[in-house]
């Protein structure tokens, strides 16, 4: 993925969240399925930042950014911040 292309989806995941956020306050979703989507939003934005910011390094560093593959997001989940 090009950079513009992970903006892109980060964009789509931000939206998605906001809708599900507006669905539970409609009460078309329970708390318990608004939980478990967000959990996966989030762990999808997490790949997608992940990978952003190792593109912008390896391209401050010289190296070709499209070899930077998305990580496991149990990698990146492990991470401390």
């Amino acid at each position: 993925m090009k950079d513009d292309e992970i903006l892109g989806r980060i964009g789509e995941l931000i939206e998605e969240e906001h809708i599900l956020r507006m669905r539970l306050a409609a009460g078309e979703v329970t708390t318990d399925e608004e939980h478990e989507r967000i959990r996966t939003l989030e762990q999808g934005l997490d790949q997608c930042w992940d990978l952003l910011r190792r593109r912008r390094a390896s391209r401050n560093a010289g190296e070709d950014p499209d070899f930077a593959v998305p990580r496991p997001v149990s990698e990146i989940e492990d991470y401390e911040q």
